[in-house]
């Protein structure tokens, strides 16, 4: 075997293993998703205070991404990945075995707080090993593996429920987050070499986060990049009581309801693989933006004139989580091309808006006095309004790239 084919082969089990641990957070939202309405009779509760524990969710992991930012850099990749990866298997097996519907908030806010440790060390280990030019392909390549979950996931999770009950659900997740975890202590390999230079007092934490922040290549991209991602944590959050709730869906076709709109999501982010090849990051998040938007506005004037039906819903949402599997590559990939060295740090303060904004924004849905349909295709157009304004109105600076040409040696 040759050097090129060697290489080939190494990229190819080293982006499987970044994209397995990227693949915790979404099942661990998306395999229970069908199992609302037995949880809620299970706990002797509502169908609103179940999908709050994908809000709290949400919650926990955007502030998981701002602790484990500076612990990455610090300790290396490694370290904080497996306690955390470990904790989260015990919270998730909490889930599973708790009784009352506060507990259960509890560990799933415990879960998210510890499992995210695994998507900050994926976004900053292909800034680790992948030169800038090519981070927005790789990250394509990791929401395909990634897609594979949504696609699966609820499906799976309806089964298991038909089989036996909510509970297995979160048995099964704590044994898949196990294996990753294994296999992470014996294959993953390392390279960004920990620097003990990195404070973890909160001062040097705050302004090392305040100096990304101040970029306005970042601040500009991360929160466009944030608010026209965010549909997609309103579909998540809303999208039970949408097909369930208002179409009177079984678990079953609600899973595979959610498997068919994942194709648009997965093949768009592969679309962008092709596209980052001719045109640049900035120009396609620009044109997906203004299809999102129009998309968006076209669902709104849908919803408020009482023409929705379950094909036009299934139609305008598949649009617009095709929009996103565009949207977010492009975004992240211009938004963190500037920082090396402290990688693991601006991705985690991406993540925290990123996480953050769309947790508030999934459960503002809920407090509005519209529901169903309306309230997520009003919460969805207002969104992406603000992502296009930003991107359109913000002053901008000149778009740098900056890339580490020793971290990715050999893996390119």
């Amino acid at each position: 075997m040759g050097i090129t084919q060697r290489i080939k082969l190494q990229n190819f089990f080293l982006i499987l293993m970044i994209g397995a641990l990227n693949t915790i957070t979404p099942i661990s939202i998306d395999m229970y998703l069908p199992a609302f309405p037995n949880i809620a009779a299970d706990m002797h509760t509502s169908l609103g205070d179940v999908a709050l524990s994908v809000s709290i969710y949400f919650f926990g992991f955007a502030i998981g991404q701002i602790l484990y930012g500076p612990l990455l850099d610090r300790f290396g990749r490694k370290k904080p990945l497996f306690i955390g990866l470990g904790l989260c298997v015990v919270a998730t097996l909490g889930c599973a075995l708790t009784n009352s519907i506060q507990m259960f908030w509890v560990m799933r806010f415990v879960q998210a707080l510890s499992g995210c440790v695994s998507a900050v060390a994926a976004m900053a280990m292909v800034l680790d090993f992948f030169p800038a030019e090519k981070s927005a392909r790789i990250i394509s390549l990791l929401i395909l593996i990634l897609g594979v979950s949504p696609l699966l996931a609820p499906t799976v999770g309806g089964f298991i429920i038909t089989a036996w009950n909510w509970r297995i659900v979160f048995v099964i997740l704590a044994a898949i987050i196990a294996i990753v975890l294994v296999v992470a202590i014996f294959f993953l390999p390392e390279a960004y070499k920990p620097d003990p230079t990195v404070s973890l007092m909160p001062k040097p934490i705050i302004t090392g986060f305040l100096n990304i922040l101040t970029k306005p290549q970042f601040y500009i991209y991360a929160l466009a990049g944030t608010f026209s991602f965010a549909g997609l944590f309103v579909y998540v959050a809303g999208s039970p009581a949408i097909f369930m709730g208002e179409f009177h869906v079984s678990p079953k076709v609600y899973g595979g309801i959610f498997a068919g709109l994942s194709i648009g999501f997965i093949g768009s982010s592969q679309l962008n693989h092709y596209l980052t090849t001719r045109f640049s990051n900035q120009a396609i998040f620009k044109t997906v933006l203004i299809i999102q938007a129009i998309t968006s506005f076209a669902f709104l004037a849908t919803a408020l004139n009482g023409w929705v039906s379950l094909a036009s819903t299934i139609c305008f949402l598949f649009i617009l989580l095709s929009c996103s599997g565009l949207s977010f590559p492009n975004a992240a990939s211009v938004a963190l091309n500037p920082f090396a060295k402290n990688a693991g740090t601006a991705s985690s303060l991406m993540g925290f808006i990123q996480i953050g904004i769309g947790g508030a924004i999934s459960a503002g849905v809920g407090m509005l006095p519209y529901k169903g349909i309306l309230s997520t295709a009003l919460v969805m157009a207002v969104s992406v309004s603000i992502a296009l304004c930003i991107l359109l109105l913000v002053k901008k600076a000149p778009v740098v790239a900056q890339a580490s040409t020793e971290a990715y040696k050999g893996f390119h």
